[in-house]
């Protein structure tokens, strides 16, 4: 019994093995990539590899050591409404556009995915390729000119292809269609721009009509011409057999001759008036005709000019109200620098004079709250400086010569020179004068003001100089 027992062992053996083996190996669908991680040695070049990619395969995936995942094939439509997009025309336009993506299945693309895109859901993968996608429209959009957008729309679908689909690789993607579906802007630039090519195609047909129109009326005329003409030449050669006929026959009659000579040159002299008549009417048909066709060019240029004007004054206008908006806004944004400037200055002094009041708060509360004595404080501690200024008042004053005219001494035996320089040094603003204006007086350590001496009123303020000391 043991040797069955252990043939049975055996067989289980190798049963669960190949069981586990074929439970191991995955194949993967056509429309996924199976990305195998984990210990996945390295690469041709050497490098080690995070991940293996495969497409539509199979492969063992070994126990423990690896896993494994897909990523769906499954394309994804994104529907990009890129709004205010800025032109190389600084004109703002809406591109609505709808992108097909999906995960590349080139070698180095799909192991950009695989590293990139694993594990994240539909609406992640689709928000990521949206965010990408938007910024490379906008920047075509900003290399480009309105009329390229609009008339060259296979180069514009070419610059986002090339632009998307670079950027759409690094993570992984390929871009499988771009569909824009309209384009417009808020200016009407693109409006004016059909306006235009629908004004230029009906006035071409008008010019068409007209030059038809021409070609009719002078066909018409010129077949009204020649056929007076050749019916006068009919007329012409009729007569002049006619009158051949009858020359032969009145050669044998001189009277009869006479009279047919005399009715002939009647006869002849009333055709050549019927004929003149007749070309003068020609050519008033032609002049009429003439006057016509110059009437109908000038009312072709006319409508030319009027249409072209016309366009041109509307293009000015929407650059006028363009450079009007900017203008507008510069200076929206100047008046708010500048209320800001203000703003910031006034709190500056709003400070400055709350600090001063504060510090002025504090010298009235050491004075003991008298505000007067406060006052006298801050006086007197600028009274140094008071002095200092007016000393500097006559510091600097040069005095040449002084020439005095009088006798030399006054009414009171005094030096006219000492007092010259008395009543210099009187002009100035005693300090005890500023103190009283203030409501102080000086310490009694620096003394008291004499009584001023009345000068009296009848005597001379300068003396005259006398015969004696002239």
């Amino acid at each position: 019994m043991e040797p069955f027992v252990l043939i049975a062992v055996i067989v289980i053996l190798v049963l669960s093995t190949l069981l586990v083996i074929l439970s191991r190996y995955r194949k993967c669908p056509s429309d996924k990539v199976m990305v195998i991680y984990g210990r996945i040695g390295n690469g041709s070049d050497g490098t080690s590899r995070s991940s293996k990619c495969i497409h539509g395969g199979a492969a063992f995936i070994w126990p423990v050591v690896q896993s494994y995942e897909y990523l769906d094939l499954t394309p994804i439509s994104i529907s990009v409404d890129l709004t205010n997009a800025l032109s190389r025309q600084n004109i703002r336009i809406d591109v609505p556009s709808r992108f097909t993506v999906g995960v590349s299945t080139e070698p180095g693309i799909m192991q950009n995915a695989a590293e990139r895109l694993l594990g994240l859901k539909m609406a992640e993968v689709q928000e990521l390729a949206k965010d990408i996608i938007f910024g490379q429209l906008r920047l075509v959009v900003a290399t480009m000119d309105i009329e390229e957008i609009n008339t060259d729309r296979d180069k514009f679908l070419a610059a986002v292809s090339n632009n998307v689909e670079t950027e759409l690789k690094k993570i992984g993607l390929r871009l499988i269609n771009v569909n824009v579906t309209d384009i417009n802007d808020e200016s009407g630039y693109i409006d004016a721009l059909g306006k235009e090519a629908a004004a230029k195609a009906i006035n071409d047909a008008k010019i068409q009509v007209s030059e038809r129109n021409r070609d009719g009326a002078i066909g018409e005329a010129e077949a009204n011409r020649d056929q007076r003409i050749r019916v006068a030449n009919a007329n012409s050669i009729a007569i002049e057999g006619e009158n051949e006929a009858k020359i032969a026959i009145s050669q044998s009659e001189a009277t009869r001759r006479e009279k047919e000579a005399e009715a002939l040159r009647r006869a002849t002299a009333a055709e050549k008036i019927q004929t003149a008549k007749a070309l003068q009417e020609a050519y008033s048909a032609e002049q009429e005709a003439e006057s016509a066709r110059a009437a109908r060019e000038q009312a072709t240029l006319e409508a030319d000019v009027l249409v072209k004007a016309e366009i041109e004054k509307k293009r000015l206008e929407i650059a006028a109200e363009a450079e009007a908006e900017q203008t507008r806004r510069r200076a929206k944004g100047d008046a708010d620098a500048i209320y800001m400037k203000m703003e910031a200055e006034a709190r500056g002094i709003q400070e400055i004079l709350s600090k001063q009041a504060q510090g002025f708060g504090q010298v009235v509360t050491a004075a003991g709250g008298e505000a007067n004595d406060a006052i006298r404080l801050l006086i007197s501690d600028k009274l140094e400086n008071l002095v200092k200024l007016q000393v500097e008042a006559i510091q600097n004053l040069k005095i040449d010569k002084i020439t005095v005219w009088d006798s030399g001494n006054d009414k009171d035996g005094n030096s006219s020179t000492a007092n010259f320089v008395s009543s210099l040094m009187k002009s100035l603003p005693p300090i005890q004068d500023l103190l009283n204006m203030a409501g102080m007086e000086l310490p009694d350590f620096l003394g008291k003001t004499a009584n001023p001496v009345q000068v009296d009123s009848a005597a001379p303020s300068e003396s005259e100089p006398s015969e004696q000391d002239q």
